[in-house]
């Protein structure tokens, strides 16, 4: 009976979560995706050039959590095969000293794996983030976005990472990724 009520809950936040999300594919998003554990002020634009996949996460979130070691695989394969691609994981509305904790964890672990907070839940929101989480966001190399996953789980990622490698694919055709930005 309990697992029913987890999964009604989770069902719940995850529908609430699409109806909060205010960006669409194609659409020129914020560039704002955080700050780092060093403070840096994490951009979009900086990544440019780059498939960026953004995962915001919490340490409540089981799925989330279970999420982690998968990006960091990704991104790690990515970095071994000079793809580009840049996962970050956007720690949702928790206090600095558990991103801080976390992260630090994760980072021994998933050394590849871009981490940045969220702290009023400002970067999320126009993606749905603020009405629950999972929600994993794709952009192009030009910084439009590309997808919003919203509640999705273990069922959806094979087809996520099609998604994610035909954007690579795209991005590595002669003369069709923007240049790096400087």
């Amino acid at each position: 009976m309990r697992r029913i009520a987890v999964l009604l809950v989770c069902l719940l936040a995850c529908n609430a979560a699409s109806a909060g999300a205010t960006l669409h594919p194609g659409d020129t998003p914020p560039d704002a995706l955080g700050v780092t554990r060093d403070g840096t002020h994490l951009t979009l634009s900086s990544l440019r050039g780059k498939v960026v996949v953004v995962s915001f996460w919490a340490t409540w979130c089981g799925y989330c959590m279970k999420e982690m070691p998968t990006l960091g695989s990704i991104q790690q394969v990515a970095l071994q095969k000079h793809l580009p691609l840049q996962i970050v994981a956007v720690n949702h509305r928790e206090s600095l000293r558990t991103f801080n904790a976390v992260s630090r964890n994760m980072h021994r672990i998933l050394p590849s794996l871009l981490m940045s907070r969220d702290e009023d839940g400002s970067v999320g929101r126009p993606y749905g983030s603020d009405d629950g989480i999972p929600v994993l966001v794709i952009f192009r190399p030009d910084g439009t976005l590309a997808d919003l996953h919203v509640g999705y789980d273990e069922s959806d990622l094979d087809g996520i990472l099609a998604e994610i490698n035909g954007l690579i694919a795209e991005a590595m055709k002669p003369g069709t990724a923007p240049p790096p930005a400087s």
